[in-house]
């Protein structure tokens, strides 16, 4: 690009006379000529050419085009009007600003005001802002009549390449303003981050179009401001702006965005008094909106009707794809995938990026193989968010060793990349290789960002590698500059926490003001519970009742480490406190994929067509287990009943049902993967452990917060979770 950019200043040298003018009329023989060059020749057919066909270059006949404009004896600055600016409109930039260069530098044809806004096009589709100075700088130079259109080519290639002073001065060395400078202008700022800036040049804006609504609102929601959007749209509705397909495109967005169904359905109602909902952009993002908001089944009702109309229906599959992952209904999103495919429809990136985050999602290890292998065949690259995604798939499944192989074979690695393999390391309790491959990324010069600090300093919470962890969070402030986040500061709770070092987490929440973020609270609590701490857990529970006092998750907590003092009464309190307020515990789901089927179970569960064979070999198994050593840990049990009773109560959890339906539908010797949608239990823990010892079998669990490796009567873990 600098090549470029330096033969295009070379070419500027010369100060000719400039024409503001183009005669350049679009010859109604274009495609003919550009079609029928190879039977006729090339030498007869740019004889009947006055100036280059522009259509030529936009109807996909551009290497025709160009044999045209070589065999031209005089090139006038028609032809080369017409073709720059077929090229900035095709969007072959690189071709265009060559052509430019080309133009000047073998003389005969002055460049026009359409040609130099042509070839701005060009340098800011490509982002080279050093060519487009040279180019500005030489219409400055030689007196160029600088119309609002070529003045505004101006803003639109230093808006886009980035340079938000430049676009200030540039617009205010303007003396006649459009709607179109405003909208540049506003949006360049939005781009800085300046919105602030950005509102007042909006406000004071004259010229306020559909399109300046429009650049507002979109600018708003990507600066993460959806409130303000939300209130700029209101805005225009009572400015009574007319709405075009892209206000309803963002608008829909923004109600997704905030979940607000009833916003999406009332938009929904003016695209059908628009007449618009046919309208591919319009069609789409109502999918989303209503995907977003949780009704697939009026998602589903447009996707059938879009099925009907003619045209591109990818976008469409796609989009439902998506938002069945989003709903947490991956085994419908795969089956829509699937289905997709059986109706030919090509599957892009984006398709396949959600279908792979499906499998992870669920833990569908030969369902993510499958994906893995269409990619391969489709000769999709693996460029960096498609690698992630699978390297998350794979970890997510219980295959470390598959992520690594996918991200050793990744030949470039950006951030997200190195960053996805090094959470994976940390979900599975391998802090010291996470360690190791962050200090590998940096030594390639690769900046970490803030998700590449929580997965580090996650690595060392689940590791206990507190000195490791303390140095990792001074690191991020001082070298990095990363402000942290609630999210550091809760691994850094987590990390005192799991240590032992209760007082400290304690500490750290009081010194860095977060007291009133509730997951640190939650963080203390499960702490208090693996480390038997009652003075603590009063302190965090009494916090979280009052910063989330429906929260379920908070309460049967702390009702176990009551159920372990055998605190009876206050266990038998609190249970009644979260009747009154009316919460619920989440039931415990534990789930095993065998041969592309999911089969589900919870505690007590006799709805599985096995059933009476799952318990009859658990309660074999279980008196196997205490033959080994193993003892149930029926003080987790939160009644006051008989040991029997309690004894009962732990065998038939989830995560063992599970167990015992894998162990008795596979070989043996044959691994297990079990997921659960919350943490293991203690008792379940300490049995899996003595499984993997009875059974000669390799275990894996995947929890709510990380992957526990079963192997020989140990876990990854040290019972440290």
């Amino acid at each position: 690009m600098r090549y470029a950019a330096r033969k295009a200043a070379a070419a500027l040298q010369s100060p000719p006379t400039l024409s503001s003018t183009s005669s350049a009329p679009l010859l109604q023989r274009s495609q003919s000529l550009c079609a029928s060059a190879p039977e006729k020749g090339l030498a007869r057919i740019s004889q009947e050419i006055v100036s280059l066909p522009i259509s030529c270059v936009r109807g996909h006949h551009f290497h025709n085009a160009r044999k045209l404009l070589d065999e031209t004896p005089k090139r006038s600055a028609s032809a080369w009007t017409a073709f720059i600016a077929g090229c900035a409109r095709s969007g072959r930039h690189m071709d265009g600003l060559s052509a430019f260069t080309e133009m000047r530098a073998k003389g005969g044809a002055e460049p026009n005001a359409f040609v130099l806004a042509a070839v701005l096009r060009c340098c800011a589709g490509l982002r080279d802002m050093e060519s487009g100075k040279c180019i500005h700088g030489w219409m400055l130079r030689n007196g160029a009549h600088l119309d609002v259109v070529l003045c505004n080519a101006v803003l639109d290639m230093y808006a886009k390449c980035g340079d938000y002073e430049c676009t200030k001065r540039a617009f205010k060395a303007m003396t006649k303003i459009d709607a179109v400078s405003w909208n540049i202008v506003i949006s360049a700022c939005m781009q800085n981050g300046d919105i602030l800036g950005s509102m007042q040049l909006f406000d004071v804006s004259p010229l306020r179009d559909t399109s300046s609504w429009n650049t507002v609102i979109s600018g708003l929601m990507r600066n993460g401001c959806a409130a303000k959007a939300l209130d700029c749209l209101y805005r225009m509705a009572r400015a009574r702006v007319v709405f075009n397909h892209y206000t309803y495109s963002t608008a829909l967005a923004l109600a997704g965005m905030l979940s607000l169904q009833d916003l999406g359905r009332q938009l929904h109602g003016r695209v059908l008094t628009a007449a618009v909902d046919t309208d591919a952009f319009v069609r789409s993002s109502l999918m989303d909106m209503y995907c977003k908001c949780g009704s697939m089944e009026t998602a589903v009702l447009i996707f059938d009707s879009w099925s009907q109309l003619t045209g591109d229906m990818n976008f469409a599959w796609s989009a439902m794809v998506a938002g069945y992952v989003q709903n947490g209904r991956e085994e419908e999103a795969f089956e829509f995938f699937r289905s997709m495919l059986r109706e030919g429809v090509a599957a892009h990136q984006f398709t396949l990026t959600s279908a792979i985050a499906a499998c992870a999602n669920a833990g569908m290890v030969e369902q993510g193989r499958q994906v893995h292998g269409c990619i391969e065949k489709l000769g999709h690259s693996f460029d960096a968010p498609l690698a992630s995604a699978i390297i998350d798939m794979y970890a997510k499944c219980g295959n470390l060793g598959d992520a690594c192989r996918i991200f050793d074979r990744a030949c470039a690695k950006n951030v997200a990349l190195w960053t996805s393999m090094l959470c994976s390391y940390a979900s599975h309790g391998k802090g010291r290789m996470a360690i190791e491959l962050f200090n590998r990324m940096t030594a390639e010069k690769i900046t970490p960002n803030e998700i590449t600090l929580v997965g580090v300093l996650s690595a060392c919470s689940h590791g206990r590698l507190v000195n490791e962890g303390d140095h990792f969070f001074k690191l991020m402030q001082d070298e990095y500059g990363i402000v942290p986040s609630i999210e550091h500061y809760n691994c850094m709770v987590d990390l005192y926490g799991r240590a032992g070092m209760l007082y400290k987490a304690h500490n750290f929440i009081k010194e860095n003001n977060i007291k009133h973020e509730a997951i640190v609270w939650k963080t203390l609590l499960s702490a208090c519970r693996l480390h038997k701490h009652m003075e603590y857990a009063k302190l965090a529970s009494e916090n979280l009742i009052q910063l989330e006092e429906c929260d379920a998750g908070s309460y049967v907590m702390l009702s176990n480490v009551y159920a372990t003092h055998s605190k009876w009464l206050d266990t038998s309190k609190l249970r009644s406190s979260m009747r009154e307020r009316r919460v619920w515990k989440q039931p415990g789901r534990s789930w095993i994929h065998l041969k592309n089927i999911m089969h589900t179970f919870v505690a007590g569960d006799t709805a599985h067509p096995r059933s009476a064979e799952i318990y009859a070999y658990l309660e074999k198994l279980m008196e196997r287990l205490k033959d080994l050593g193993y003892t149930s840990r029926t003080d987790l049990v939160a009644h006051d009943v008989e040991e029997e009773q309690r004894e009962t109560a732990l065998k038939f959890h989830s995560e063992k049902l599970a167990i015992a339906f894998g162990i008795i539908s596979t070989p043996s010797g044959t691994p297990l993967r079990i997921f659960k949608n919350l943490r293991v239990c203690v008792d379940c823990h300490e049995a899996i452990k003595y499984v993997s010892q009875a059974t000669d079998r390799e275990i894996v669990v995947r929890d709510l917060y990380r992957f526990h490796h079963f192997k020989d009567a140990k876990c990854s873990c040290e019972d440290f979770w």
